[in-house]
């Protein structure tokens, strides 16, 4: 459907629940990806790469009406991430490890 999920799509098709997982997991509020969305503000880059993994998460469970998105789209400089494996270990399932979460 879409080339790529951008966070302001993502948040404006997850339901309530949905939004507050993603914010509740990254230690953010819902507000502040709303920012982050509008472009008011730029996500750190280990901030971006919580939301993308926690947005997997998220996709993942909701029969394919959401999908990931990509930590590049949420940063001030996305070249950062060219070249860095886009591979993102998912463990657990959505109850388990957060976005903070380290291992």
């Amino acid at each position: 459907m879409f080339l790529r999920m951008e966070l302001k799509i993502f948040l404006k098709m997850a339901s309530k629940r949905e939004r507050a997982e993603v914010a509740v997991a990254c230690n953010d509020s819902v507000s502040y990806l709303y920012q982050i969305a509008g472009r008011h503000r730029y996500a750190s880059p280990l901030l971006a790469t919580e939301i993308e993994r926690y947005t997997r998460i998220v996709a993942g469970l909701s029969d394919g009406d959401l999908e990931p998105v990509p930590r590049a789209s949420m940063v001030r400089h996305p070249e950062i991430f060219y070249g860095v494996d886009a591979g993102i270990e998912v463990k657990g399932s959505a109850g388990e490890g957060q976005c903070g979460d380290t291992e």
